[in-house]
């Protein structure tokens, strides 16, 4: 690698103490070594996502810097994961108290057995696009496109669900979504 990549990653739960998770998993990412972060957003409330019956999620997007290869930082996640006490998932897109995804580095394209790049899905989740156009309005998704024209081809009612979280709001007052 000729010098410091770019990472972004996608934080998201929906378990009464997610937003303290993401936040916990921000602090303990940021003290990692080799690792950086340069910016975050702010915390979104999205309504779930594949599987709807289950409490609406919390959500973020964080730049970070870093000089771990891709695998290595996808190791450092899931170590973050299982220190903050993630389940194993029981149900694709189903609940979870704190989900972290690698959904770019720069702009590789990679196919492996434990990671896509860029994350397969991001262009098609409002929950990860409103919160990365809110830290960087131009972002091109490495042989995608530009991230504003992917969240402008889905239904308006999509990003429109997705709403920054008032500090003050507590996940627990949280009307279920069904």
């Amino acid at each position: 690698m000729a010098g410091p990549a770019r990472a972004w990653i996608g934080l998201g739960g929906n378990r009464k103490d997610s937003a303290s998770l993401l936040e916990a998993a921000l602090q303990r990412l940021a003290a990692a070594p080799r690792l950086m972060l340069l910016r975050r957003s702010r915390l979104y409330r999205s309504p779930p996502w594949g599987f709807l019956d289950q409490p609406d999620f919390v959500n973020a997007v964080a730049e970070f810097e870093t000089e771990l290869l891709p695998l290595e930082l996808l190791a450092d996640l899931q170590a973050t994961e299982g220190h903050l006490g993630r389940e194993p998932k029981t149900r694709r897109w189903g609940p979870r108290s704190i989900d972290l995804d690698l959904l770019t580095y720069d702009n590789l394209e990679m196919r492996s057995d434990d990671l896509v790049l860029p994350h397969p899905r991001m262009h098609l989740r409002a929950f990860v696009l409103v919160p990365l156009l809110e830290l960087e309005p131009d972002f091109v998704l490495p042989g995608i496109g530009s991230a504003a024209d992917c969240l402008n081809k889905m239904d308006p009612g999509d990003a429109a669900a997705v709403a920054a979280l008032d500090p003050a709001e507590r996940e627990d007052s949280w009307p279920e979504h069904h």
